[in-house]
């Protein structure tokens, strides 16, 4: 059964943000913070200074299944449409809306090779999605490869590898291959982003794969991209496909 809405959790409290560092890169400690999103000073620990990360758009109460924010929250954690039309995807978790100031940082981490930014992005969703039912393996949705030659890095990968560490989950990466050369979803319509991604993600070799799966990404707009992936590890004998991404697009 799907679990409970997506809700932001409680405070981001020094102890939390000190223990992602130290799960993930404890030489960090030893450099002051500085806002990536205003360049005041940061709060310890974490690249927002407090205004920034007081006005965080933390994901509100949401459908479940695709993580779009419920109108009316009565309870039911399942929106209309997704009744009507179940998605592949047993959940869908969303740390933040892409709203300010996410959607500044956002596209400087996936189209502008800033790192840091998606290491702060990395460390928001390890706080979003501390207290939800883990995953076997979290796999990041992959880059096609001449995408990735191009761009040099893969955003899911690096959002993926410091919050598989902060929550203690396998990551596993090698268990989807984009295997077509799609264009850029961002350039398409809902209906031509779906058609884009026919076939265009595949299972590797032969073993089994972990039972419950959550795939990784930046942002999540109309669902195409994820729902092509998720299908692709359902197909191939997984039994349950989540998504995790930093913003959900409204």
């Amino acid at each position: 059964m799907p679990d409970t809405v997506n809700q932001a959790g409680p405070a981001y409290g020094i102890r939390e943000r000190i223990g992602f560092w130290l799960r993930n890169d404890a030489t960090r400690l030893l450099f002051p913070s500085v806002c990536l999103a205003c360049g005041e000073p940061g709060v310890d620990g974490l690249d927002l200074c407090a205004d920034c990360l007081a006005a965080l758009p933390w994901q509100p109460p949401s459908c479940i299944r695709c993580a779009l924010p419920l109108r009316i929250p009565t309870g039911d954690d399942t929106c209309a449409a997704c009744m009507l039309d179940p998605p592949p995807l047993a959940a869908t978790r969303a740390a933040c809306l892409y709203d300010a100031p996410l959607d500044r940082l956002l596209p400087r981490f996936k189209f502008h090779g800033d790192l840091a930014a998606g290491r702060l992005l990395s460390q928001l969703m390890a706080r979003a999605f501390s207290g939800v039912p883990r995953p076997d393996a979290l796999v990041p949705v992959p880059l096609h490869r001449a995408r990735l030659r191009r761009r040099g890095y893969d955003q899911a990968l690096e959002l993926a590898r410091p919050l598989a560490g902060a929550l203690d989950i396998a990551l596993r990466p090698d268990l989807l291959v984009r295997q077509r050369h799609t264009q850029p979803q961002s350039t398409l319509d809902a209906a031509t982003r779906r058609e884009n991604l026919v076939d265009a993600f595949v299972v590797p070799g032969t073993e089994p794969l972990p039972a419950h799966i959550a795939l990784v990404d930046d942002v999540m707009t109309t669902g195409a991209t994820l729902h092509a992936a998720a299908e692709a590890l359902l197909d191939a004998g997984a039994a349950r496909v989540d998504a995790w991404v930093c913003g959900r697009a409204l």
